[in-house]
């Protein structure tokens, strides 16, 4: 009888790691960027751009979830919003103060700090109370978003607790995420449609619509970790004031 492999390390099934999908975001968001900058003609960049937001909002519910100080995450990302928003506004508004337009980890922030609301609120395990705070906390959230001019407004928020309240790989879950990601992204943000004719029959593609293609890599994430180490975690978060601040400097220099 032959002998089993002990050695086989073959992974059952394909999975991405929460390190890989952080380069997928950040890969998408500096297309996305790229076309708001130096490449404005080429619509296909924003178009793949549109998946990076909710993958960045699935991995900050899943950090809540997996650090072990709630207070370094968020202040962590209080630090880099800070620094940050200099950076964006001189990309977007080409000045450095645009206060219309604030950066896409104050988003996240507002939803990581309802969660922690929510959180706290559960764990009293009082139903009737956890379903008014739920629902307060999606109303203030989607208000304060839009009125703190937050990039993707109220929506971003909003985005952020869909992965909090559809956390999870029941099927239940998976089909939650999907419709409220079409409501937010098609039925609320709307935007740009692109006409498309498929099998003789007409009808539009909503570019924001798009997004719905996070869920591809999202749910291809089980839970492993993947590379590691604080540099890395970072260069994650310095990526984004980085790459703003070049893409800046770089459209700057291409306009005189």
């Amino acid at each position: 009888m032959p002998m089993q492999n002990t050695n086989d390390t073959t992974p059952k099934h394909f999975d991405l790691s929460a390190a890989a999908l952080h380069i997928l975001a950040m890969l998408f968001m500096l297309m996305d960027h790229m076309w708001a900058t130096v490449f404005p003609a080429q619509d296909w960049l924003t178009c793949v751009g549109r998946v990076a937001f909710p993958i960045f909002a699935f991995m900050a519910v899943e950090g809540y979830f997996h650090t072990h100080s709630f207070k370094k995450y968020a202040l962590r990302m209080l630090l880099f919003a800070v620094l940050s928003e200099i950076p964006f506004d001189f990309m977007y508004g080409g000045t450095w103060f645009y206060p219309v337009h604030q950066n896409v980890i104050w988003t996240l922030l507002m939803g990581l700090l309802g969660i922690r609301f929510m959180e706290t609120v559960r764990k009293k395990q009082k139903p009737w109370l956890f379903a008014l705070a739920a629902v307060l906390t999606v109303l203030l959230g989607g208000v304060l978003g839009t009125l703190g001019m937050v990039d993707y407004y109220g929506v971003g928020v909003l985005t952020v607790f869909v992965f909090y309240f559809f956390r999870g790989r029941k099927w239940w879950c998976l089909l939650g995420q999907a419709a409220a990601l079409y409501w937010l992204n098609v039925e609320l943000l709307g935007g740009l449609m692109y006409p498309v004719q498929l099998l003789g029959l007409d009808f539009e593609l909503c570019q924001q619509g798009l997004a719905l293609l996070a869920l591809i890599p999202i749910w291809l994430y089980r839970g492993r970790q993947g590379y590691h180490s604080k540099p890395f975690q970072y260069v994650c978060y310095a990526f984004y004031p980085v790459h703003m601040l070049l893409l800046a400097l770089t459209l700057n220099i291409i306009n005189r």
